[in-house]
């Protein structure tokens, strides 16, 4: 223990605990979730660690040189925010979303608002959200042998049985850091340690728990309970991003709230949010509610007593006490959103509408003898046993929408026409119409939803490459990224924009497996 005297003002606090000493103890609990994410996933799951990692700590460095203070990078804290920014990314993704990931982490989140201590969310889920923003496509595609799924989270939201033993080992498609069982013991030894609080990993835990048992109808059902707990981020959010210290409470019961109010947003997220993985702006709100929490929970001074504070008028009204810029920046977000929410409810009709229209001219585009298109019960019942979800196993994350038979005047079918979508595409969804003939072969394809880069990603809806599709009969075409095909079930990839190519591939190849399975003979 340092036994110099101090003669600054109190009070004065000292513990053979370092900053340092912490940061690699943190470091140590981390390594059990890496080294299973590693044997999990492969070296290049090794290889974003080691980009994100590097890349923090030189972030550090060169900024401390260049603004001329003292080496931080040195205490650690820059590893586990790269460590951490790491463990929380697909396997998947290409080595420059960790690099850019960790630099905004340190310089936007951590330098640029006074250094360790004074970031006000944790840079680490800051940057990952980051991420999400700005690369959405690479940070939720998740591959098995190459091959796209869904998450056991998205499987659980849909329905789907999940093997829990799976998850909880961390063997199952999802972020680097998804072993709960690492991350619990990780977890488990910093609070035996009392370097995490507690009253934070535990109420986050029990918040989120409590809130999916009330409303996620299914009761206390433990099975759905601990795979919901085992995935999603829960158990790395509750120990190791909630907890950091400077964005946390300080009393003990402000540490309860905020790890309560993690634990329900996340649950709330789950249940209702558009996307299974979103515990990470959970834990950021309740970031951003750390400030309010310790202006009005605080632990009880030396001698204080509540009379003497009423006899000498010392009370302050609890609106009095709010900043006027929380009360003006509250009233502007309830304003906005309920313009927006308002918006949105006047004009669903009117968008349901022309998405409908949209469809309609996509079908006569691509089986233009058609005068009606009809659906049946099987057809009807096939989309709705799919409920949704990501159509079988060799075409990536397709999905069929819509499906009908095409019929002239005189009621004769004279094709088929089916809606699908890839959610592979560079920036975002692929959707086109595949129009058949009565005997199966392709008319073409149309697109109704491709939101892709211009000059790249958008020369899939030339000519030049939708009409490789036309008149060919054949149930699954294979993508061929050299170019100079020339056999029927191969498709040259647009150049530079193989990406986008190979989701409309698996789209058409989705939707000619679903009409071979459930359509042929206009059944």
């Amino acid at each position: 223990m340092n036994t110099a005297l101090n003669i600054s003002s109190g009070p004065h606090a000292r513990d053979k605990w370092t900053t340092s000493y912490i940061m690699h103890v943190v470091i140590l609990s981390l390594l059990p979730t890496v080294v299973i994410g590693v044997i999990a996933n492969g070296l290049h799951a090794l290889m974003i660690i080691l980009s994100s990692v590097i890349a923090a700590v030189l972030s550090e460095f060169v900024f401390d040189k260049l603004c001329h203070k003292k080496d931080t990078w040195k205490d650690g804290s820059a590893v586990i925010t790269g460590l951490m920014l790491a463990l929380c990314l697909s396997p998947s993704v290409p080595l420059y979303i960790p690099i850019l990931g960790s630099m905004f982490a340190i310089l936007v989140v951590k330098c640029c608002f006074g250094g360790l201590g004074k970031n006000f969310i944790n840079p680490a889920l800051a940057a990952r959200c980051f991420l999400l923003i700005s690369f959405g496509t690479a940070m939720t595609r998740f591959e098995v042998d190459g091959v796209s799924t869904a998450t056991p989270i998205a499987d659980l939201i849909g329905g789907n049985t999940v093997n829990i033993t799976k998850m909880f080992l961390g063997f199952t498609p999802g972020v680097i850091g998804s072993s709960a069982l690492a991350l619990l013991v990780g977890g488990l030894v910093l609070w035996a340690l009392d370097i995490i609080h507690g009253e934070i990993c535990f109420s986050v835990l029990g918040g989120f728990t409590l809130f999916l048992a009330i409303f996620g109808g299914r009761g206390f059902d433990p099975r759905f309970l601990a795979a919901h707990i085992c995935g999603g981020g829960v158990v790395m959010g509750a120990f190791f991003m909630a907890t950091d210290y400077a964005t946390s409470p300080v009393s003990k019961l402000g540490q309860f709230v905020y790890g309560t109010l993690i634990g329900v947003l996340g649950a709330i997220f789950r249940l209702y949010g558009g996307t299974t993985d979103s515990f990470s702006y959970s834990v950021i709100i309740g970031n951003l509610f750390v400030p309010l929490i310790d202006m009005y929970i605080i632990a009880k001074p030396f001698a204080y007593r509540r009379t003497a504070e009423r006899k000498t008028g010392q009370s302050v009204p609890l609106l009095k006490r709010v900043p006027r810029p929380v009360i003006v920046l509250t009233a502007i977000t309830l304003i906005a959103g309920l313009a927006l929410s308002g918006v949105y409810a006047m004009t669903k009709d009117t968008i349901d509408e022309q998405k409908r229209a949209a469809n309609a001219a996509s079908y006569g585009a691509v089986v233009p003898e058609a005068v009606n298109f009809e659906s049946s019960g099987a057809i009807d019942k096939a989309i709705e046993d799919l409920n949704g979800q990501v159509y079988g196993s060799d075409f990536g994350r397709a999905y069929i929408n819509e499906a009908y038979i095409a019929k002239d005047a005189d009621g004769n079918t004279v094709g088929y026409a089916i809606s699908a979508t890839s959610s592979d595409g560079f920036d975002g969804n692929v959707s086109l119409a595949v129009g058949l003939n009565a005997e199966g072969v392709l008319n073409g394809i149309s697109f109704t939803e491709l939101n892709e880069t211009p000059g790249m990603g958008m020369r899939v809806d030339e000519p030049a490459f939708k009409d490789q599709f036309a008149g060919r009969s054949v149930t699954k075409f294979t993508l061929n990224k050299a170019g100079g095909s020339t056999e029927d079930d191969q498709i040259d990839s647009v150049s530079g924009a193989s990406t986008t190519s190979g989701a409309v591939v698996n789209a058409v190849n989705a939707a000619l497996d679903f009409f071979h399975s459930f359509m042929k003979g206009g059944n």
